[in-house]
């Protein structure tokens, strides 16, 4: 553990999910092969497109609306309509939209990734450090992904778990950070944030007002290999540290 700051009395902490408690790019990959071999099953056309169209039909969607850009979930709705209905975004109908069928495909495709994307377990380390942690204060996660944390085992440590979404944009912005502040209700100076991300945690609980702790489950924790611009108020070697704030 490593200071850079002097650190308030603490309250309450809010947590990153995605490579804070779990290294989350070997599940999202899983959850792709899923999703793909699927569509091969159930959509000749969709299966024909290239990763360079889905991501051509991704940036379409996000061009139409910026606000699916911090709403994964319903960025993936959109960009499997378009796909299975064989057009794009911005063509997309108000009949397409609600064609029965089409929703129906639209959600299995979407049930088959979410399904995929939180099949996995925590380390036990992990949920020891959550339930030392959270017998002692209140947690509230926040997220700009959308991982079921209800089947991967950690909803029973969290007061609520916040999601970017249309209305709540993703990290760094501090809206999240705000709602979960008036949540608990506590100041933000005694809320520790423990993230991953330098830009999207740290940065971002700094602006909020919140104090930093950074650690990243999925990568050597080396600083000149980050975008610094704002330095954690503290660097963790891991998460049964976070017992040293109790």
């Amino acid at each position: 553990m490593q200071f850079f700051r002097s650190i308030n009395k603490v309250e309450a902490m809010t947590f990153d999910l995605d490579d804070t408690l779990y290294n989350n790019e070997p599940i999202i990959q899983r959850a792709e092969q899923a999703l793909q071999a699927h569509i091969a099953r159930h959509h000749k056309n969709a299966a024909a497109l290239s990763s360079q169209d889905w991501q051509a039909l991704k940036r379409a969607a996000i061009k139409k609306d910026l606000r699916l850009a911090s709403d994964m979930g319903q960025l993936r709705r959109v960009v499997l309509t378009a796909a299975l209905a064989n057009t794009t975004p911005e063509k997309l109908t108000t009949e397409l939209k609600h064609d029965g069928e089409l929703s129906e495909a639209v959600e299995a495709c979407f049930n088959c990734f979410y399904d995929a994307r939180s099949d996995f377990e925590l380390a036990d380390d992990v949920h020891a450090a959550l339930k030392a942690v959270s017998s002692q204060l209140p947690l509230i996660g926040i997220t700009n992904g959308n991982v079921n944390a209800e089947k991967i085992g950690i909803d029973g440590y969290f007061e609520t778990i916040l999601h970017a979404s249309t209305t709540r944009p993703m990290k760094p912005a501090r809206d999240m950070f705000d709602e979960a502040a008036a949540r608990l209700q506590i100041a933000p100076k005694h809320i520790l944030h423990v993230g991953d991300n330098i830009i999207k945690d740290v940065q971002g609980a700094v602006n909020a007002g919140y104090q930093a702790a950074w650690f990243a489950c999925n990568r050597p924790m080396t600083l000149a290999n980050e975008p610094v611009s704002v330095l954690p108020h503290v660097a963790l070697d891991n998460l049964n540290e976070l017992t040293h704030f109790l």
